[in-house]
């Protein structure tokens, strides 16, 4: 994922509503949101070059997500995907913290990258750069895009306002947080931050939704979990201009939330 607005138990019937853009190059092959059927059972989508994931969710409710950190200088250690950590987590018996500070103490291993993991007990974010870092995040809105939480990026403060407004409806509608998530506008060159890829990429990177024939946002993922344990998911695959091609919603019971 490479942009993430998340809301934790900030909304009196959803404990969890959360909203996010996956970017990457539309030559890497890719499935859309199912279940898995061997390994871990889980909903998620899958990286057809390394084999793992980018958001999943298990039937309990239980989420992950991880995107990639933005810095062509850190070394990239060959081995073990990053996108391997969301099967990780829904295949195993640690709870959020405990997988948040077990994944932190190991954060070498992969190329740099951010991690979200909630269970019952809560939501876990672990950063692997500047130093690995592990913390259990208290109720609030958040937003990750590919630097540390809440880096105030433009493309993830122009979302995230639109983002809260959606929250002040009492049922917060998959329709409008996929709007939000399919601005294309870029931001001001003096607003642009600077990671090190030049000029012309930030600015194309820096649109929430990004449009152009050999990168861009190749699916968009709402989830909302209610009170009751109701679980809804949708996503969208798009193609190299932008249009949906593939679209999925999904709706099951979990264990209503502690």
């Amino acid at each position: 994922m490479c942009l993430v607005l998340i809301a934790y138990r900030a909304h009196r019937r959803y404990p969890l509503v959360l909203a996010a853009n996956r970017d990457e190059f539309h030559a890497r092959r890719a499935q859309s949101l199912h279940w898995w059927t061997e390994g871990v059972r889980m909903l998620a989508g899958r990286d057809l070059q390394a084999g793992g994931g980018w958001l999943g969710l298990d039937a309990s409710g239980r989420i992950a997500l991880v995107t990639n950190y933005r810095d062509p200088s850190l070394p990239r250690p060959e081995g073990t995907s990053r996108g391997t950590l969301i099967g990780e987590f829904l295949g195993d018996r640690l709870d959020a913290a405990e997988f948040v500070r077990a994944t932190a103490s190991r954060a070498g291993q992969f190329s740099g990258f951010n991690l979200l993991a909630m269970d019952r007990g809560g939501l876990g974010y672990v950063t692997s750069h500047p130093q690995p870092e592990a913390r259990m995040l208290l109720p609030g809105v958040y937003g990750l895009s590919n630097r540390q939480l809440d880096t105030p990026w433009p493309k993830l403060l122009r979302t995230r306002e639109r983002f809260e407004r959606e929250l002040a409806s009492d049922h917060p509608q998959p329709e409008a947080l996929m709007r939000m998530l399919s601005d294309r506008t870029m931001a001001a060159d003096d607003a642009l931050p600077d990671t090190g890829i030049g000029l012309e990429w930030e600015r194309l990177l820096s649109a929430p939704f990004i449009v152009s024939d050999g990168y861009g946002t190749r699916c968009s993922t709402v989830v909302l979990i209610r009170n009751d344990g109701r679980v809804t998911v949708e996503e969208r695959s798009h193609a190299t201009d932008g249009s949906a091609t593939i679209r999925v919603r999904m709706a099951y019971e979990s264990e209503a939330p502690r």
